[in-house]
């Protein structure tokens, strides 16, 4: 399989690289915003790379379904799937706030077979293959080896109903807050997620996802030597929108963290 695996993530980075570029292109300027939501965005740009990554998949892969953030997937008669986020980070795109990614991920059976998370702007490719490892840029990666909270350093986000729901990740921040080095937000789960699989962050915790958001993130972590889980330490679902990724060491320690909000239990 670990072939079959290399020749699809082959074809995600070409997919990526081209999707890439058009990011790039659009980068700095001010794109069309469309609203899918009161604080939840898009932009043409966001339509362009996925038209682009969709078209390219499908031209090479017509049997294999697209699940892609803005609807522009494709449904194949076979038992592969793409799960495709165009730019994760939309919001910082529109804002000139240098921190965005490609994310490609090649679902098959239930299982992530090969992932692609791409950094245009630094020409950082973070890449994995089930059973395989976990790469930046050809080298081989692996998660830290910080085994105290509080000398983690975590990463998190906000969900778009931010301001509108009480489930808004607002206690988990406070409580991580006091407990770990330090906290941070890029807002793009994709790149937090590689960051795990490099060493760069110790874990992640967020919640109100979508499967292209942490598809690709979760093979990296995972083939890196980390630890990906829901809140309750159970197995990730993709579907079910929460999610703790961390470099194992600390991963009980996060999951005690996240129970405090249960037990309403203060810092």
């Amino acid at each position: 399989m670990i072939s079959a695996d290399r020749e699809h993530c082959e074809a995600a980075r070409v997919a990526a690289k081209e999707a890439g570029r058009i990011l790039m292109e659009g980068f700095g300027r001010r794109p069309q915003v469309y609203y899918k939501g009161r604080i939840n965005l898009v932009t043409d740009v966001d339509r362009r790379s996925e038209a682009a990554i969709v078209d390219f998949l499908h031209r090479r892969f017509p049997d294999h379904t697209i699940l892609s953030e803005e609807g522009q997937g494709h449904t194949g008669k076979g038992e592969a799937r793409w799960i495709v986020d165009p730019l994760d980070g939309t919001t910082n795109y529109a804002h000139g706030f240098p921190i965005f990614s490609v994310s490609i991920a090649l679902e098959q059976r239930g299982e992530i077979r090969c992932a692609v998370v791409y950094d245009p702007l630094r020409e950082e490719w973070f890449t994995a293959l089930r059973g395989g490892g976990a790469w930046l840029n050809e080298e081989p990666i692996h998660v830290s080896d910080t085994d105290r909270m509080t000398e983690a350093l975590l990463a998190t986000g906000f969900p778009y109903d931010v301001k509108e729901s009480p489930e808004n990740n607002l206690n988990h921040f406070q409580n991580f807050m006091v407990r770990a080095q330090a906290v941070r937000r890029p807002g793009v789960a994709s790149i937090d997620l590689a960051y795990v699989a490099a060493g760069r962050l110790d874990g992640f915790w967020e919640f109100k996802l979508k499967p292209w958001d942490i598809a690709a993130g979760v093979l990296l972590v995972s083939e890196a030597g980390g630890t990906v889980t829901d809140f309750r330490g159970g197995p990730l679902d993709l579907f079910r929108a929460e999610i703790v990724a961390s470099n194992g060491l600390i991963h009980h320690a996060m999951l005690q963290v996240l129970a405090l909000a249960d037990s309403d239990t203060g810092p």
